[in-house]
């Protein structure tokens, strides 16, 4: 009996097991099932904030984009506003005797700030232009920066520069630099109603830039105050014009000599050099006279001292300026010096657009605007290349045209830099020699621009003469022997000529083989 009992405690014991079991495997059966559905749930959920969150983002985005455009356009529409307010009034100024020193100070800011202005106006157009149009750009080789092509850069900073500056962080640096220069221009426009206007020119100087003397707005009005203003008792005044070579020192001289007031004010204008400055004759002049005197050495202090005698013995109203490269010539100064620089990157890309250009206007050849950038960069600031250069593009407004010329100069900057170890805008401001060569067509004939030739030399061997645009378009037109080849000849005072002598192909000049440390900093 104990053993059955104890086979059925066994079995009982079994069965409640199976029967426990049997009840817990579908429990857990339906709880996989919950746990699996409830997963799924927030599975499905936390796909849905991934999804939304996507669309969000990417609506943000775009929606961010289209607000930046919206603002970057209105930045525009507010600069070219701003600029064509201030331009009127640089102009109007331009055109007014001022002899208030706080107001020349206004003015010079107010025109900085709006040649700064149209070169990130101009830059940001570029920029615009290069990411919308980037393969035809390319394609035909209009923005050579990104071609890697070895050409020198004289000024880092010259033309268009990175992309940084035309950003909308640009626009709004001119938005604000011109901004806070006109904010006080009420008072400025105001006291300018009072200056006394200036002569006007005949309206032909108008119709072609190459007439009008650029900027120097400051630098005039320092002059003009400087002519009609009386001298102290008994002593003649004197102005040191002091600047670097072909930087305009004689054009601006020439250009408030021209005035109307000035020659009412001097009875004679006498002009003088290192070399007769000594031989000044009572006899020959009287009366208030104005003496223009040009040094290219310095001067003996008892030399000065005769000529400043006299001078004053001529007439204590007279009035002398000094035109020099050399710097302690100042010290023969009675007035502060003015020294004149070469322009401003943006001064300087404003100028050479305007003499390309002409009376096109630049909005409508946006891929020109383009190529202009690139031959800045190449001119190094130069007055002589920019006028000689945009006289031939201004008469050709073609696509090809601009490609094939800015090829050519680049062929022959990187000729001269591997001959002379120099750039070619240094050598043409130093006169000195330059391979022009590459600048015909192929197959030419050596083109050797040389110094130019001596008063002496020119009176007693008169050669012909030719200018640059002539034997460029037509090389058929070139002398047999030597002749004189005219770069740019000035079409207001002093109107001077920038003439080359050029040897015969029997004179081959022989390459010079110096070659100057290369300028890391500098790049090709």
């Amino acid at each position: 009996m104990a053993g059955i009992h104890f086979i059925n405690t066994i079995y009982t014991s079994k069965s409640e097991r199976v029967s426990q079991l049997n009840i817990s495997i579908p429990l857990q059966f339906s709880l996989s099932l919950k746990f699996l559905g409830s997963m799924e749930i927030v599975l499905s959920a936390a796909a849905g904030d991934l999804v939304s969150r996507f669309f969000s983002f990417l609506i943000s985005r775009y929606s961010g984009a289209a607000c930046s455009e919206e603002t970057e356009h209105a930045d525009v529409e507010r600069l070219q506003q701003l600029l064509l307010r201030a331009h009127m009034v640089v102009e109007e100024a331009d055109g007014r005797y001022i002899t208030n020193s706080g107001m020349l100070l206004q003015l010079k800011m107010l025109a900085k700030a709006v040649y700064h202005g149209y070169h990130v106006l101009d830059t940001f157009k570029c920029n615009q232009l290069i990411k919308a149009d980037s393969k035809e750009v390319m394609s035909i080789g209009l923005f050579t920066s990104y071609l890697g092509t070895p050409v020198k850069r004289f000024r880092p900073n010259a033309g268009i520069p990175n992309n940084k500056v035309g950003s909308g962080c640009g626009l709004q640096d001119a938005l604000l630099k011109l901004e806070t220069a006109i904010s006080n221009i009420t008072e400025f426009v105001i006291l300018l109603g009072g200056c006394e206007p200036m002569f006007r020119r005949p309206y032909d100087t108008y119709l072609y830039v190459d007439n009008c003397m650029f900027g120097r707005h400051t630098e005039k009005q320092h002059v003009m105050n400087f002519l009609l203003q009386h001298n102290p008792p008994g002593s003649p005044s004197v102005l040191p014009i002091i600047g670097g070579y072909l930087v305009g020192k004689k054009t601006l001289v020439a250009h408030v000599c021209n005035h109307e007031k000035v020659h009412s004010y001097f009875s004679s204008i006498v002009h003088l050099n290192g070399d007769n400055f000594r031989r000044v004759d009572n006899g020959c002049t009287s009366g208030r006279t104005l003496f223009v005197v040009k040094f290219v050495s310095d001067v003996d202090d008892e030399e000065w001292k005769c000529f400043y005698r006299a001078v004053t013995s001529i007439s204590a109203e007279s009035k002398v300026i000094i035109i020099s490269r050399i710097e302690s010539l100042i010290r023969y100064g009675s007035v502060k010096p003015i020294h004149l620089t070469r322009l401003h990157d943006e001064e300087y890309s404003y100028l050479f657009r305007t003499l390309a250009f002409g009376s096109a206007r630049a909005e409508d050849h946006p891929k020109l605007t383009l190529l202009a950038g690139e031959f800045i960069k190449l001119f190094g600031g130069s007055f002589v290349e920019a006028y000689s250069v945009t006289d031939g593009l201004r008469s050709n407004l073609n696509l090809q045209f601009w490609v094939s010329m800015l090829k050519k100069y680049k062929s022959v900057t990187k000729s001269n830099l591997s001959v002379f170890g120099e750039h070619l805008s240094h050598r043409f401001r130093k006169r000195c020699p330059v391979d022009f060569t590459n600048f015909l067509p192929s197959p030419a004939a050596p083109l050797y621009l040389m110094p130019p030739r001596t008063e002496a030399e020119v009176s007693e061997r008169k050669l012909p003469k030719i200018r640059i645009g002539d034997i460029i378009m037509n090389p058929s037109l070139r002398p047999k022997g030597d002749f004189d080849l005219v770069t740019w000849e000035s079409q207001i005072p002093p109107y001077t000529e920038f003439c080359y002598h050029v040897p015969s192909c029997a004179q081959r000049q022989p390459k010079t083989t110096l070659r100057r440390k290369r300028d890391p900093t500098i790049c090709l």
